[in-house]
């Protein structure tokens, strides 16, 4: 199954995402998968396929000022919550996407969270992946420290930030070849790692979880959290939490996986997501 890789602008705002379609066509919704940070859409390169195969179009656009969407100013991109809700709620409007399956992963999963708590007539069913989910979730210092002035302006401009970050989140070694990939848009200009810097500095994530902790508790539609236990920063517990508040949830703890899941083991996200998207519907 092949992926295709695309760009579009939406308002002025260049997004780079990737797209795998089934070969027949079907009734199923779309499936919607947003990554972390310092990650980009090319973390789900082995899920897109495996959803598509099952007659799911799927669709992972890099966020603007990661990978290959664009990295604006920040006078012009203000790099908050709400900059980025306002960008995919034009994105998935520019795509058509009226109802679909929303995958979220990671610190900037939060977002797409606020997003789906904004939007819930478009989200048929959530999985959540090793996100913050409730007041006891910290941002490692493995992270913050890229949005401390003089530090991570430095910090960020390092390419090899990428391999620390993605390598430490699960302790799996992660191939040279995609390695290549990540590095690539920090290697092209200083502009990814300004951008990375105003994330980082913009994440509140006490806010952001506090109103997800509120939000989730009157949520309806079924949810699926899909948890690397390795994860050295978001232990299960949290989820475990979280899963006992929210209506309708089911856990699924991956063993032997981390921070990253559909970077660590591809192929336990997949079963995950499947069984989860098959049994559900309709």
């Amino acid at each position: 199954m092949t992926t295709k890789e695309e760009l579009i602008s939406v308002n002025g705002l260049d997004w780079f995402y990737r797209e795998a379609e089934p070969i027949a066509a079907t009734d199923k919704l779309p499936v919607v998968l947003l990554h972390d940070l310092p990650s980009q859409s090319y973390s789900w390169r082995n899920v897109l396929p495996a959803l598509s195969e099952q007659g799911f179009r799927s669709i992972a656009p890099d966020w603007p000022g990661f990978g290959f969407s664009a990295k604006p100013d920040r006078r012009d991109f203000a790099y908050t919550s709400k900059a980025y809700m306002q960008a995919l709620a034009e994105f998935l409007q520019a795509l058509q996407l009226d109802r679909f399956h929303l995958v979220v992963q990671g610190f900037l999963g939060t977002i797409g969270l606020q997003y789906a708590l904004a939007h819930p007539e478009q989200i048929d069913r959530l999985a959540i992946l090793n996100v913050p989910l409730t007041s006891a979730a910290k941002l490692p210092w493995k992270v913050k420290q890229l949005g401390v002035p003089l530090m991570g302006d430095m910090m960020t401009q390092d390419p090899l930030l990428v391999d620390r970050t993605l390598e430490g989140g699960g302790g799996y070694r992660v191939e040279d070849a995609d390695l290549d990939v990540y590095r690539r848009p920090f290697l092209k200009s200083s502009d990814a790692g300004r951008s990375l810097f105003a994330v980082v500095q913009n994440l509140k994530l006490t806010q952001a979880t506090a109103e997800i902790e509120a939000g989730f508790a009157n949520w309806q539609q079924p949810i699926l959290l899909a948890w690397g236990i390795r994860d050295p920063w978001l232990p299960l517990e949290q989820a475990e939490t979280f899963a006992k508040r929210v209506p309708n949830t089911e856990i699924e703890s991956l063993e032997e996986v981390g921070h990253y899941p559909q970077e660590d083991w591809h192929e336990k996200v997949n079963a995950a997501l499947l069984s989860f998207l098959r049994r559900q519907a309709v």
